[in-house]
C-alpha cells in the first residue's frame, strides 16, 4: 500500500503559474507510474499527465505546452508544473500510484491522495 499525500494548490489569477508535489511512502516508488489526474464539479476524473518508471512522460492535450510533469525518485516525490493556467484548469488534482498499465486512465492507479483543490481566477 502506498500513501500519497499531494501540496501545493491554491488560487492563481488566469495566466499564472502552481507547482503540485505528490510526495509518496513505500520501497518501491521507482517502479510505480505516477500520474495526476483532476476532477471538476459534475465531472468525471481525467487524466492530466503521467510519468513512467523509465522516465517516460505523458499529458493530455488540453496541457501540453503549459504543463510538464517530473518524478525525483530519491525523493518519491512526483511534481506538476501548471504555467499559463486557465479558468478551465479549476479542478480537484489527484496524484495516483500505479502499476505498468496505460498511463492515461484511472484503472492503472491503485493508490490516490486526498487531492488538492486548484482554483483559476479569470
Amino acid at each position: 500500500q502506498v500513501q500519497l499525500v499531494e501540496s501545493g494548490g491554491g488560487l492563481v489569477q488566469a495566466g499564472g503559474s502552481l507547482r503540485l508535489s505528490c510526495a509518496a511512502s513505500g520501497r518501491t516508488f521507482e517502479t510505480y507510474t505516477m500520474g495526476w489526474f483532476r476532477q471538476a464539479p459534475g465531472r468525471e476524473r481525467e487524466f492530466v499527465a503521467a510519468a513512467k518508471w523509465n522516465s517516460a512522460t505523458y499529458l493530455a492535450d488540453s496541457v501540453k505546452g503549459r504543463f510538464t510533469i517530473s518524478r525525483v525518485n530519491a525523493k518519491k516525490t512526483i511534481y506538476l508544473q501548471m504555467n499559463s493556467l486557465k479558468p478551465e484548469d479549476t479542478a480537484v488534482y489527484y496524484c495516483g500510484a500505479g502499476g505498468s498499465g496505460t498511463a492515461e486512465i484511472t484503472s492503472t492507479y491503485d493508490n490516490w491522495g486526498q487531492g488538492t483543490q486548484v482554483t483559476v481566477s479569470s
